[in-house]
């Protein structure tokens, strides 16, 4: 991807939201608190949501996405709404010139990510993409760990994410368990964007599936007894190897009883890392040395503000004219590991992963989200 030339705007970054659901308001909890940013508008399909919304956070203006689109003033349109609409939206934000931050996944289909990256950097336009947890001191610490040699040579990793689904707390799961999410899509980019951090890229991947129930019930809120259709696996076993020559083993499920979440172990040739929940921006760092008898904790160091971080490192990077962390590359890649893994579970043969990550550099321990560092509009 090649890099924009440094924005000619001056002052916090405008920024237009589409998707007014419950994710939404874990961004807008930062996105309004972090000064280099400046929220114009609040938008989606349903006005009346958008509404409810920008009054909770005193966003001066709502209405449909084209609100959002068209403003004058939003230079990052942050697009919260379903993987469904993921490419859809973003192609319409780049369409309009809009640089765009999107939640994971990425895109749902191999040909229209790559499509979207094309289209994004012959326009100039930047793409970010959740998850932007690997920006949190947590994983930070531990990735600098790792970078300085505390484990010697990364080797393996385990990784386990296990619950009984959604559907028991969640007031609209059916989406969670159609194509493009389940959990593979729908936690995979946590977990594999973590190790790509770690490993490099990820070369070739195999794995096993499989659906234990074809029909859930939604446990809870307005549509509490409904049911609805089970259209993906609901449990993944799925092993990577990367381009170091290290491997991994994953499993992500909606199908157990007792629930095991953020479970990162890396294992190298001098020490294993345990590393914090790759879903959280902050948590203790673990390490054990041959020969120790028990743990040393680590502290996280750094920033750990949540959801929102990638737009302000994106929003930051885009006056400055240099290369943002949580890039479309980066999450195309997941993307295409996380299609491999479902090709693979098809097919019952090992499948190559064709695309690259890039590089992700380091967040300073300084940076300073609560910090003003672009100036006044004036």
């Amino acid at each position: 991807m090649s890099i924009p030339a440094p924005s000619t705007r001056k002052g916090p970054v405008g920024v237009g939201v589409i998707g007014a659901g419950n994710i939404s308001k874990q961004y807008l909890d930062n996105l309004t608190a972090f000064p280099d940013l400046k929220v114009h508008v609040v938008t989606d399909l349903f006005q009346e949501a958008a509404e409810a919304r920008a009054k909770e956070y005193g966003i001066p203006e709502w209405g449909g996405p084209e609100k959002a689109l068209q403003h004058p003033d939003v230079e990052i349109i942050v697009n919260l709404t379903i993987p469904a609409a993921h490419v859809e939206v973003a192609t319409a934000a780049v369409n309009a010139g809009k640089h765009v931050w999107t939640e994971k996944p990425f895109s749902l289909d191999r040909e229209s990510g790559l499509g979207l990256l094309k289209l994004a950097d012959a326009a100039g336009i930047r793409l970010g993409t959740a998850p932007d947890t690997f920006l949190g001191a947590g994983l930070q610490t531990a990735l600098r760990l790792i970078q300085h040699g505390d484990i010697g040579t990364p080797l393996t990793a385990m990784t386990t994410f296990q619950t009984p689904g959604p559907e028991s707390w969640h007031p609209n799961p059916a989406f969670l368990f159609q194509y493009g999410a389940g959990p593979l899509f729908d936690m995979g980019p946590y977990y594999l964007t973590t190790l790509v951090q770690a490993f490099g890229s990820i070369r070739k991947v195999a794995a096993v599936g499989s659906k234990a129930k074809d029909i859930r019930m939604i446990g809870s809120g307005p549509k509490a007894g409904e049911e609805f259709t089970v259209e993906v696996p609901t449990h993944v076993s799925a092993m990577a190897q990367f381009e170091s020559g290290a491997s991994s083993h994953s499993v992500f499920s909606f199908e157990s009883p007792r629930v095991r979440m953020g479970f990162v172990e890396i294992t190298g040739t001098e020490a294993t890392i345990s590393l914090p929940d790759p879903n959280m921006f902050d948590g203790d760092i673990r390490l054990w040395r041959a020969g120790d008898e028990d743990w040393t904790t680590i502290p996280a160091a750094g920033p750990a503000n949540g959801r929102g971080m990638g737009v302000l490192d994106m929003a930051r990077s885009l006056r400055a004219g240099v290369p943002h962390r949580a890039t479309g590359e980066l999450a195309y890649h997941v993307l295409d590991s996380m299609v491999s893994i479902a090709e693979s579970m098809e097919s019952g043969t090992f499948v190559d992963v064709a695309s690259n990550a890039p590089a992700s550099p380091a967040l300073p321990e300084n940076w300073a989200p609560e910090t003003l560092t672009l100036g006044t509009d004036a």
